[in-house]
Order: C-alpha cells, then sequence, then structure tokens
C-alpha cells in the first residue's frame, strides 16, 4: 500500500521558513540529540495542518532522534480513517480511534452520532488499532447545551475499549471532576491515559491509586506549567508516558513553531530532569510502560 501523506509542514533538519495554508510563515526547531534508549510518541496527530508530507519522512526523522515509533490518533471520522491507512503503510504506527468530545454535540444535533460511533466501532477491529481515543470531556470549548452529548459519547467509547479490551486515551479539558464521576459510574478499561495530563498533584495520586497512565506533553515545559511539574514530581513512574500531541504544544524553547514526534526528545530530557533520573533509565521506563499500553509494534 502506498505512503498516505501528511498534512502539515515538516522539515525538521532545517531552520528555513516555509508557509502556511494561511501565507504565514512557519519556523521549524532543530533536532535534539538522539535519545539514548527509543521511546514513543504516545500520541500525535500526523493528519493535522496544512501542507503535505510524507509519513514515512515524518517517521524517519522521528527514528533518526531515537522516537521509534508513535500513535496515530483520531479525532473524528476522517482522521480515524487515516489512522487505519496509516498503520497499514508504516508498521512505526500504532493507532487510535475516536470521535473528539467537542465534535460529539455537532453529530448529535445533525443525527449522526450513532452512525459515526458504529464506525468507529468497526474501525476498532483493526488489530494495529490498539486504543480507543480520544474521547472524553471538554468543557473549554463545548457549553451546557453539549455536555449531554458528550456524556453520551464518553460512556460509549468507554463500553466499546471495554468491549474489545483496547486502551483508552482520555481528553479531558476544565472537567476532570465530571471524567472521574463517569469513570467511577461506567468502570474505566484496563488500560487507560490521561492525554496531554492536564491536572494536579492530586489527580496524579488518583491515577497512582487506581493504575491509570499519566501522559505527558510539552505543556510540561511551559513556564506557567507549575501544577504538570508537580503532578509529574508524584506520579508513579511505571505509569508515565510521553507524547508530542503534535502538530500542538511544542516544547520549551520553541514555542510556536510546529511540532512533531522528531521532537519528542525534547520533552523526555524535561522529564528525566524534573523526576532526578538518568535519561536513559526515563527512556526503557518510558518505552515499557508504553507497551505495557499498546502492545508490540512488530506483532
Amino acid at each position: 500500500m502506498s505512503t498516505p501523506e501528511v498534512p502539515f509542514p515538516y522539515r525538521p533538519d532545517s531552520l528555513a521558513l516555509k508557509h502556511d495554508g494561511g501565507g504565514r510563515p512557519v519556523a521549524f526547531a532543530p533536532a535534539p540529540e538522539p535519545l539514548p534508549v527509543p521511546v514513543y510518541d504516545n500520541h500525535t496527530h500526523f493528519d493535522f495542518g496544512d501542507s503535505p508530507v510524507d509519513l514515512a519522512a515524518a517517521l524517519d526523522a522521528a527514528e533518526a532522534v531515537g522516537v521509534a515509533g508513535a500513535v496515530q490518533v483520531g479525532c473524528d471520522l476522517p482522521s480515524s480513517r487515516f489512522t487505519v491507512a496509516a498503520v497499514d503503510a508504516d508498521p512505526r504506527v500504532l493507532g487510535a480511534v475516536a470521535i473528539h468530545p467537542n465534535d460529539a454535540p455537532e453529530l448529535a444535533a445533525a443525527g449522526a452520532l450513532e452512525d459515526a460511533l458504529a464506525e468507529i466501532d468497526s474501525m476498532a477491529a483493526h488489530p494495529r488499532i490498539r486504543a480507543i481515543g480520544e474521547t472524553g470531556l471538554d468543557y473549554f470549548r463545548t457549553g451546557e447545551e453539549g455536555r449531554a452529548a458528550q456524556h453520551h459519547s464518553f460512556r460509549s467509547h468507554l463500553e466499546m475499549a471495554k468491549a474489545r479490551d483496547l486502551a483508552l486515551q482520555i481528553h479531558c479539558r476544565d472537567a476532570h471532576e465530571d471524567v472521574l464521576a463517569v469513570l467511577a459510574e461506567v468502570g474505566a478499561p484496563s488500560r487507560l491515559v490521561f492525554h496531554c495530563f492536564s491536572g494536579d498533584a492530586e489527580l496524579a495520586q488518583i491515577c497512582n491509586e487506581n493504575g491509570w497512565y499519566m501522559s505527558f506533553a510539552g505543556t510540561t515545559t511551559f513556564k506557567n506549567a507549575q501544577n504538570l511539574r508537580d503532578a509529574l514530581a508524584v506520579a508513579d513512574p511505571a505509569l508515565v508516558l510521553a507524547e508530542t500531541d503534535a502538530p500542538f504544544l511544542t516544547p520549551h524553547p520553541f514555542r510556536g513553531r510546529v511540532n512533531a514526534s522528531y521532537m519528542l526528545p525534547y520533552t523526555v530530557q524535561y522529564m528525566a530532569q524534573m523526576k532526578e533520573i538518568e535519561l536513559s533509565e526515563m527512556c526503557l521506563q518510558l518505552s515499557k510502560n508504553t507497551r505495557a499500553v499498546y502492545g508490540s509494534w512488530h506483532d
């Protein structure tokens, strides 16, 4: 199968400016020093952005700095379909499929949510789709009128993950208490990941107690993110993952540039410093944890 093209601008070996779809210049950060032990980007979006790039080239650049593979994450039907194509195209990709909580109210209003959920469930049968996600609750962009649809969608995704014995990637924004309430009501699958962990030390301790994974992104390096550093400090190392959420959330000091999987080492290095763990030890733990959640990239 031919490699699908990935629509975002990508040249990690260059600081040259390109232009996005609106004609604005886009700068790319230099490649970091390679990690001593390979890790995996637990959450990325190869299909987001404006300019096409070859998926294999993006993965080659990541692999060159010690990022051995990635979990491509769907947020709606088109991106989930892309995810299925991507996992077929390159063995360095595993996938997650879902309807994002911000899309659920619109689909519900159009009478299309149940059909969309059914298609997600069908795609989840693919052997290289290893997670349902990203799903959850987001009260930042959706008001009270859309919360019922979000809750229904979240519950449906939870049941889907449990029925298929897949991991679940949670998107949570301004809704931690309600996410925890739904998990208590419906029950969590055996492997649960708080993607782009956005809570505090208290939520991290709840995750420790329940065996839930916490995936830290470039936001951990932001100057105004002390809550994330406090959470990372108390997080059980056996429950910690790393991600880019690319092309978003580029780590400091490159905020404002396009993020990509090749930039994950910047976040991993920072995490090791915050946890006061040798970088090689952090990488070994992250790799072990990631495989515990998603299985082997080589199956």
